[in-house]
């Protein structure tokens, strides 16, 4: 049987940064073809893992070592070019020097066109999408790739998930998209707790059995537990001095004690913050026309929003849909057109850009500069500390300053300071970028038990499935459909109708090729009665214009008696109508025959 060698081998990595260690003597191993999606709370050093393999951040200890000959492309989550540079120019940088068509084929692919547009100009979609395509078309054979839906729209991501199924790469990513994780990857890595897991299956497969892990490590612990106390009663009655076996006995109570004191952490948070009451009038939209130059983003729009309604919008970047939020919630005016908001309207407004913290102040602080205590729906009240653990914040981590905190981890306490003001109305921008999935589940539950309303900006098709009631399509140009029902069953019915619009377009181009075929067919043979005709026509036009070339000459002779004059004039025109009309027969029927 042969050997299969390694395409990455990680023997015994820790990495810690000051008294915060992310992991410790995690081991593993890539093999060629492989699709691994690595997963772990934000802070947990996901990101960091994928910068050591990368070569851009160093480690305390161990080994990381690739199969000599591979190439190794790295997706970085936000992606930096200088901003003077082109976008053909960041391309080329990236080491494709020698591959200029092959650039220009990837950027079409991923819907950039104008390869001379300055990197300064582009939005983070355009970004990312750039950066793909250096990575893409340097044809890595083992490609690392941190959040890379993160900014792509929901045609982009497809679009990679589907390039990335059928391709042949090694691959390794970190991703908060769920059904990119079930489409792509084959294995899932996970850290927890420090230490690394590896399941042999997809997403799908991965929750299942990490729940059985920890329910077996629930028992363990329990087991554990009964012993030490046990064992806790005997280490008090003993005397100090001890034979073997009493010391072999002492020792291993230390180290049942260190299982003892294990905690599964209960990540299943309920998130029953009281939303505050919310009348029957929420908001009015008239009329609304809005539009950059030529660009349109609303176009006579009109919409009244429901009581308790969960709406998704979605559509490509681009189309408007971070504009019509921004409309909303009054950061930009709409060219012509009333936006009326009900008077008991309470927005919490997350959005894509985030708020800027103070990077000296305490997570803590930062959140009790909003509220002390937060009132649950059951009338009991919550302290601010209390409800940061809710979203996975620990007391030590409450207690560290802003600027330590991973990008994932401001996002989340970034969440916490929207939901902690106890709003009945959520306008949330793309909420998922940079939050893990542990962070999405808990926001997820808190959404559907949500008493309020929402609107959601995503390009998460898993979030929006568990989320929204129906959808708010963002075609571009103005054109804005709702459809009733979330972003899978939308899909499925956009995919039936392009599918029946295909069907239709091949049945038409169907018709006009047998139409063609036929007419081609008839071009290339005439009928035994046809070509009979043309024959006579043939004799017929040569004896009519004979008959009119005599015609002429008796007419100008000036022999003619008068009746012959008369009976001559009157035939001419006949002939003349005659002579054109078998000519064009007799050219319909040549041209068949040619």
């Amino acid at each position: 049987m042969a050997v299969v060698t390694p395409v990455l081998q990680v023997e015994g990595l820790t990495k810690s940064f000051g008294d915060l260690v992310l992991f410790r003597e995690i081991s593993f191993g890539l093999a060629e073809g492989q699709r691994v999606g690595l997963i772990a709370k934000n802070g947990s050093g996901k990101s960091t893992l994928l910068s050591i393999l990368s070569g851009k951040e160093g480690y305390d200890s161990g080994s990381v070592i690739f199969r000599r000959d591979i190439k190794v492309g790295f997706l970085e989550q936000d992606p930096y070019f200088p901003s003077n540079l082109s976008v053909l120019e960041a391309c080329m940088e990236q080491g494709c020097q020698k591959k200029e068509l092959e650039v220009r084929q990837m950027l079409t692919q991923l819907n950039i066109t104008n390869t001379n547009e300055k990197i300064e100009h582009l939005s983070g979609g355009q970004l990312k999408r750039v950066a793909l395509a250096s990575v893409l078309v340097h044809e890595p054979d083992f490609l690392m790739l941190d959040e890379p839906t993160n900014h792509l729209d929901l045609e982009m991501t497809e679009w990679l998930e589907d390039y990335l199924s059928r391709s042949n790469l090694t691959l390794l990513m970190v991703t908060h998209d769920r059904y990119f994780l079930d489409r792509v990857c084959t294995e899932i890595l996970e850290i927890d707790q420090r230490t690394v897991y590896r399941y042999k299956g997809n997403y799908s497969y991965y929750l299942e059995k990490r729940q059985e892990r920890l329910d077996a490590k629930s028992v363990e612990i329990e087991r554990a537990n009964n012993l030490y106390r046990t064992e806790l009663e005997w280490m008090r009655r003993m005397p100090q001095a001890r034979g073997h076996k009493a010391r072999y006995r002492e020792e291993a109570f230390y180290e049942l004690e260190k299982v003892a004191k294990q905690h599964i952490q209960n990540n299943q948070v309920k998130l029953d913050v009281k939303a505050s009451y919310i009348g029957s009038k929420i908001f009015e939209a008239d009329h609304l026309f809005k539009s950059f130059g030529d660009l349109k983003i609303l176009n006579d729009f009109s919409y009244i929003f429901a009581r308790y309604e969960k709406m998704g919008i979605v559509g490509n970047n681009g189309t408007g849909k971070s504009t019509f939020i921004k409309i909303l919630m009054g950061q930009q005016q709409a060219d012509s057109g009333t936006l009326e908001i009900g008077e008991t309207v309470r927005f919490g407004y997350y959005s894509q850009e985030g708020l800027a913290f103070n990077e000296q102040m305490k997570v803590i602080d930062v959140v009790k500069e909003y509220a002390e205590v937060i009132e649950l729906s059951d009338g009991r009240r919550m302290t601010a500390s209390q409800f940061l653990q809710y979203f996975l914040f620990s007391p030590e981590t409450q207690y560290n300053y802003v600027y330590k905190l991973s990008g994932g981890e401001r996002r989340r306490l970034y969440l916490c300071t929207v939901l902690m003001r106890n709003p009945n109305f959520l306008v949330l921008d793309e909420p998922t970028n940079d939050l893990d999935i542990v962070t999405l589940q808990v926001l997820e539950e808190y959404l559907q038990q949500f008493k309020g309303c929402v609107i959601v900006v995503s390009h998460d098709r898993y979030f929006m499935d568990k989320v929204v009631d129906h959808l708010l399509v963002f075609n571009g140009n103005a054109d804005i459909r709702d459809f009733p029902g979330n972003y899978t069953q939308y899909r499925e019915w956009h995919e039936a109708y392009k599918k029946h619009q295909r069907a239709q377009e091949k049945l038409l181009n169907s018709q006009q090729e047998k139409s063609s075929r036929v007419r081609q067919n008839e071009r290339r043979r005439l009928s035994f009665k046809e070509r009979r005709e043309l024959e006579q026509l043939e004799t017929d036009i040569a004896a009519l214009e004979e008959e009119k070339k005599q015609l002429e000459t008796e007419l100008c002779s000036g022999t003619l008696s008068v009746e012959k004059l008369t009976e001559y004039s009157k035939r001419l025109p006949l002939l003349t109508d005659e002579i054109d009309e078998k000519t064009l027969r007799w050219m319909e029927l040549s041209e068949i025959e040619t």
